[in-house]
């Protein structure tokens, strides 16, 4: 794992310790980053990259994502996210759909002898799943994408990385 240092601050206006970084990753929380191209085969199983196998070894709970993709969470992960979404305000309707859609589409998955998960057919629907998709890394949960979806998806953002970044500066990142 390499960290660059410098110029990185956080939300609270103070340097952001690589430190730390290290000492999360080192302390088993998950990282995953990349883009991986894989093939569902015809029972729906996906075989999940190497390097992501060993955070996904203890289970993992794949759940419908956002933007036509699915998420798939280390069970520790998911457990955060769970607990926070069960703590949303049952009086706004934006909350209890948003927990919905979350919890309501989970399921448990584990790896197999030969490191595949079986995606549901309900969730391979949500994402519009097809025979080639992308694996994509993004820290303490990977997204599932169809590959035509994900290479429209990526087209769109590139065009726009200037005034998103922008946004972001705006953010302190």
């Amino acid at each position: 794992m390499m960290v660059v240092s410098g110029g990185k601050w956080g939300s609270n206006g103070k340097p952001i310790d690589a430190r730390f970084l290290l000492k999360c990753h080192s302390n088993n929380l998950s990282m995953f980053i990349g883009e991986y191209k894989h093939s569902i085969d015809e029972k729906g199983r996906l075989a999940i990259p190497i390097k992501f196998r060993k955070d996904l070894s203890k289970g993992a709970v794949v759940t419908r994502g956002l933007d036509t993709s699915l998420f798939l969470f280390p069970k520790e992960e998911w457990g955060k996210l769970a607990a926070k979404l069960a703590g949303l305000p049952l009086g706004q309707s934006n909350s209890r759909a948003f927990a919905r859609i979350m919890l309501a589409g989970a399921m448990d998955v584990s790896l197999d002898k030969q490191g595949r998960v079986v995606l549901p057919e309900y969730l391979r629907g949500y994402a519009s799943l097809n025979k080639t998709v992308v694996l994509a890394g993004l820290w303490g949960r990977i997204e599932i994408w169809d590959e035509e979806i994900w290479e429209a998806y990526k087209k769109k953002v590139e065009s726009d990385v200037e005034a998103v970044a922008e946004q972001l500066g705006e953010l302190g990142i």
